[in-house]
């Protein structure tokens, strides 16, 4: 029970920094939601950096995963800032 909670807490508070920084990040600019068939067509090009954002052991469990997909923890996020150019486009997904 103790862990179930504490894995609560912990998403809680990585969504929580996640979304912190997305609106610093962006704050002049509107992040724009994609389906997946867009996704799919923008799959391979070096303009498009995938984030996989799920949590270690949702990503571990995971049968299915976007080939070519950065995997970064909540709590590194803001690695992202530095590790990219502004010209690319991040397309971040969770479970």
């Amino acid at each position: 029970m103790m862990g179930q909670k504490k894995a609560r807490v912990t998403w809680f508070w990585g969504i929580t920094l996640l979304t912190v920084l997305l609106a610093a990040t962006w704050s002049q600019a509107a992040v724009e939601k994609m389906t997946k068939e867009d996704l799919k067509t923008k799959l391979g090009s070096a303009d498009v950096v995938v984030v996989d954002m799920r949590l270690g052991k949702d990503w571990k469990a995971s049968e299915s995963k976007i080939k070519g997909a950065v995997r970064v923890e909540a709590d590194a996020v803001e690695t992202l800032a530095t590790t990219y150019t502004k010209d690319k486009t991040l397309v971040f997904y969770c479970a």
